[in-house]
């Protein structure tokens, strides 16, 4: 019965390829119409998986989901970011009229949107049937959780600060705790209120501020802090806490590294081992972007030699901070 159904597809296949040769002067031969209608219905494939691949992406349960979606910003994979003008001043009590009118001359920044690839994957016939089940929707469903990952991985690392740069609302500290035992100074509560104070002082709006700590910061604070103890032990869809010193706080294990000894950011994907960081960014003046989703994909049909399926996709995505609120880095210090 499974072969009769295929051999009846086919047979169907063949006769809508004769239908649309004839009717546009294609040539005839059987192979070119089949290889014809089986690239028009991996078409059809890619559009559905691509348009499936867009709703999935949602980071969701992460510090992400924090992040205002600015899909109406994008236009043909750019992102057009507004720049206010310059604020009015206030006046305190002003006996002189007319007001002064001023003009808010505002501007725009465009900027690329970043281009993930990912590797191909390859299924072959043989896989297919023996495997009791769909596996390649199972390998489209990973590259999709990869693609996930990695724009958040490399969202949170455009995030940090490259350097303390106080100036422009950018910090980097070191923690002040004791040792942990191996050489490192571990996270305190009061070093999260010496960042908090800072931001305080230089007038970085208070609400919104995100706090992503990384898995030896999270360490440190649960032993060190019996209420960030409880607010973790009791923590839902990703958030540890709302309100802890003035931070949304999510965890992450994979926040960037920075120099030993210049407490430079290390450029992405760097095999130089470096300090591990939290990071904190303001989400009021940050902004996520999802552009052009493409699925490639080869048919076991189309490649006779291997008679196998290939799959990758290709994501444009951006996760970019504007705005003056800043971020900062807690960065483990050294005994």
């Amino acid at each position: 019965m499974k072969n009769f159904t295929k051999l009846f597809f086919l047979s169907l296949l063949c006769l809508v390829a004769t239908i649309v040769a004839h009717a546009t002067n294609m040539p005839t031969m059987e192979g070119v119409q089949i290889a014809g209608v089986v690239a028009g219905v991996g078409q059809i494939k890619n559009s559905t998986a691509e348009k499936e691949m867009l709703k999935q992406l949602r980071h969701e349960h992460t510090w992400v989901s924090e992040i205002k979606s600015k899909q109406n910003w994008v236009n043909q994979d750019t992102i057009k970011i507004p720049k206010r003008g310059a604020a009015p001043k206030v006046l305190i009590d002003n006996t002189n009229y007319p007001i002064i009118k001023n003009r808010r001359d505002d501007s725009h920044v465009i900027v690329s949107l970043h281009k993930f690839d990912t590797e191909n994957t390859r299924v072959t016939k043989d896989e297919l049937y023996a495997l009791p089940y769909e596996k390649t929707s199972d390998v489209q469903e990973q590259h999709r959780e990869t693609l996930e990952d990695t724009t958040a991985e490399y969202g949170l690392w455009g995030l940090a600060p490259q350097a303390h740069d106080a100036a422009n609302n950018l910090f980097v500290l070191e923690t002040t705790g004791p040792d942990d035992g191996t050489g490192r100074k571990m996270l305190l509560s009061a070093d999260l209120r010496k960042l908090q104070a800072d931001m305080n002082k230089k007038g970085i709006d208070k609400k919104g501020r995100v706090l992503i700590l990384s898995d030896d910061h999270v360490s440190d604070l649960l032993a060190e802090d019996r209420k960030f103890y409880t607010q973790y032990q009791n923590h839902t869809e990703g958030v540890i806490s709302k309100n802890y010193y003035g931070f949304i706080v999510y965890e992450d294990s994979t926040t960037p590294e920075y120099n030993d000894t210049t407490l430079a950011k290390l450029p992405f994907g760097s095999t130089t081992v470096g300090r591990k960081s939290s990071v904190v960014f303001h989400k009021g003046t940050t902004a996520k972007a999802v552009g052009t989703i493409e699925r490639f994909a080869r048919p076991a049909e189309l490649d006779p030699e291997n008679r196998e399926n290939t799959i990758g996709f290709r994501l444009y995505h951006i996760i970019v901070a504007y705005g003056v609120e800043g971020s900062a880095a807690i960065i483990s210090g050294k005994v």
